[in-house]
């Protein structure tokens, strides 16, 4: 996806913690979201963490109390002084359901957030 696509993806401020663990599962670390959008997630970068663009890890973002989840497998994207940025990857079906429903709650157009599925769908088939 180019730099002129990424762009499209509508990011909402979200205040909330998120679990980053390595696909092996042997490290973990917490992290404060800034925004998040369908395309991906900005983060505050946890002190310890050293990774670099491309390297994967699985996000677990927590809602109402950690009742929900959004989970994802994702790439790093960039990485500037304390913020880092997630490319998603990789998200289920009912992770994608919560946060297309963040996304209209939080746009108040749902037409928006259908647009941009679209073009999600579009790039991925093509």
């Amino acid at each position: 996806m180019t730099d002129a696509q990424r762009r499209h993806f509508t990011r909402i401020p979200f205040d909330t913690q998120c679990r980053l663990i390595s696909l092996d599962n042997s490290q973990s670390w917490m992290a404060e979201v800034v925004d998040l959008s369908l395309h991906g997630v900005l983060m505050k970068c946890p002190e310890n963490l050293s990774v670099s663009r491309g390297n994967e890890l699985k996000l677990e973002l927590s809602l109402n109390d950690d009742e929900l989840i959004i989970a994802m497998e994702a790439k790093v994207a960039h990485k500037h002084e304390d913020i880092i940025g997630f490319e998603c990857e990789h998200i289920d079906l009912e992770s994608m359901s919560h946060l297309r429903r963040i996304l209209e709650l939080n746009l108040g157009d749902p037409k928006l957030v259908e647009r941009e599925i679209g073009e999600i769908i579009e790039v991925n088939t093509h």
